[in-house]
């Protein structure tokens, strides 16, 4: 279709990052006019719900970047108790998940990517198993950790802001690999795993809560921080970063570590049980 193909044109002319950042500044903007006027557009175009929101008055949020990335009641994403499960770090849609085949994880039908690319070949552990969430507009924005582990390093990877949507993905080769991102690897009991938010066009940033803000653009080239003598130990659950906008969350686990669920593709919540340990 038309549309389609100008949005994807649209992105490999326009300046990215210039977009981004402008984009940033709106949505940090305090002015009640403007902040208001741009959450209530949103809340309309991408029907947001503020049922499980800790402020479910709209006005009461002090820009569209802190009613983006809303805080939930405690009750609304219950998390699984059960010791061996592993849960979805986000809400959103699983858009791939299973296995990594010869280095390659699949990216949508007949399209994949490099691990070595995607982890700017930082990777230590053997991964054979990842999963792909993909965060609307409309989803909650605060990423959480899928199972108990212990930060020890994380990678800044510099690179492009295509969207993340699903009609990206299935059009540019290697989308997530040459997109922003930032690498986050955690020791846990069944081993190293990576937890990797990937940038995207009009993505105002990527925060971790132990770095704040990192991205977008933020450096210009890979960046490693080393944080294995700091204690940086997180629950199942607990949060570790946010997106100030939506874009994709990609976890990989250690080879004959995990069970996946049944059928997990399609939306899920975080808290929701994605795997198991075995």
């Amino acid at each position: 279709m038309f549309k389609d193909t100008l949005f994807l044109t649209l992105q490999k002319i326009l300046p990215q990052a210039c977009l981004s950042r402008l984009a940033g500044k709106l949505a940090n903007c305090e002015n009640p006019t403007v902040k208001n006027r741009l959450i209530h557009l949103a809340m309309k175009r991408f029907n947001i719900k503020l049922t499980d929101a800790l402020i479910n008055d709209p006005t009461e949020y002090t820009s569209f970047n802190d009613f983006f990335t809303r805080k939930l009641k405690p009750e609304a994403r219950p998390i699984d108790p059960n010791d061996n499960s592993i849960i979805s770090p986000a809400d959103g849609k699983i858009t791939q998940a299973g296995l990594i085949t010869e280095g390659k994880l699949i990216q949508a039908k007949g399209k994949y990517f490099s691990l070595k690319a995607l982890t700017a070949d930082t990777a230590k552990e053997n991964y054979s198993d990842f999963s792909v969430i993909y965060l609307s507009p409309s989803d909650y924005h605060r990423v959480h950790m899928p199972i108990d582990g212990k930060l020890t390093r994380m990678t800044y990877v510099p690179g492009k802001l295509f969207s993340v949507n699903e009609l990206t993905a299935e059009n540019i080769d290697g989308l997530f690999a040459k997109n922003e991102r930032l690498i986050c690897y955690f020791d846990t009991a069944i081993g190293e795993i990576a937890v990797i938010f990937v940038g995207a066009m009009l993505v105002a940033g990527i925060e971790t809560v132990w770095h704040k803000l990192v991205a977008p653009n933020y450096y210009s080239k890979v960046i490693h921080f080393d944080y294995s003598e700091q204690n940086l130990h997180f629950k199942k659950g607990d949060e570790i970063g946010l997106f100030n906008f939506g874009s994709t969350i990609i976890t990989l686990f250690p080879a004959n570590k995990i069970a996946w669920q049944a059928s997990i593709t399609g939306k899920i919540n975080m808290g929701q049980t994605i795997a198991s340990a075995i």
